[in-house]
């Protein structure tokens, strides 16, 4: 009876002992967050939009101590029509504003994206913010011991291309290299950016790296040394990405780009960073 009864006890403190553990780890273990949809509505009702930038010579500079930028710029003017307030925050990493967007830390990446089929099966598009393209940047016969730039794609076998790290640019040199039936070696840099490594190339520390035609005509002001004259992409359209279950949010978006688009202000903003 004796043993018996000591071992009811003990099976119940174990069982006890079990149920606490279950419990305790229960309480410090991450609960999955149950995501609520944040639409339109919601955001007009927070008086509160969060939207992700990259920092480029184009959409978001410092400049002494002014900050500057197309995508500031926008920014600046659809919280004045909309009436909330955007917080704006910056970071590089296309995967990382992806990723931001689909937890709802951001209802917004407003970066020029180019869009493609695979990016559209997880996410939603404005219409077409800027059409641009991508050119390989290269030194100068003049400054790179007389050897001539590239013009060629499939002069690009066996090139090393410097990227950086989880750059929409490798996309597209992944399917270039398919198109030429040869390998072109990328490297995926995780300090640098594209403008960094561009004036690597100008500076003769690595030989190619790949860029949208708009930064990098501003650049070669800059740079004397760089080539931009050879195209790796046709053009692309490129927008601003939404969460897909933001419908409203796509459809106000859409209707305020078209308005905005045909004011003088648009036309001064885009001047200011696309066509001087």
């Amino acid at each position: 009876m004796k043993v018996r009864r000591r071992l009811n006890i003990y099976l119940t403190l174990l069982i006890a002992a079990l149920l606490a553990m279950i419990l305790l780890q229960r309480l410090i273990s991450p609960q999955e967050q149950v995501l609520l949809p944040r639409d339109y509505n919601e955001i007009m009702a927070s008086g509160e939009m969060n939207v992700v930038t990259d920092y480029n010579s184009i959409g978001y500079y410092v400049s002494g101590d002014t900050a500057l930028g197309f995508q500031l710029e926008m920014m600046q003017a659809l919280e004045k029509e909309w009436g909330v307030k955007v917080n704006l925050f910056l970071e590089n990493s296309l995967e990382d504003n992806l990723k931001g967007l689909l937890e709802q830390r951001y209802d917004l990446i407003a970066r020029n994206i180019p869009v493609n089929s695979a990016l559209r099966d997880s996410f939603a598009f404005t219409d077409p913010i800027t059409y641009n393209r991508l050119v390989l940047v290269q030194r100068k016969a003049s400054f790179n011991e007389g050897r001539e730039p590239i013009r060629q794609h499939l002069d690009l076998a066996g090139k090393v291309i410097h990227v950086a790290a989880d750059a929409p640019a490798i996309m597209r040199l992944n399917n270039l290299s398919h198109e030429i039936g040869d390998t072109i070696l990328i490297e995926e840099n995780p300090i640098y950016e594209t403008e960094q490594l561009v004036m690597m190339v100008a500076s003769g520390d690595i030989d190619y790296t790949i860029c949208d035609k708009e930064v990098a005509v501003r650049l070669a002001d800059h740079f004397p040394e760089i080539d931009i004259d050879t195209d790796i992409s046709f053009t692309q359209v490129e927008s601003w990405a939404l969460r897909p279950d933001a419908p409203h949010l796509l459809d106000s978006l859409n209707s305020w780009l078209s308005r905005f688009r045909e004011t003088k202000q648009f036309d001064r903003i885009f001047r200011r960073y696309y066509k001087e």
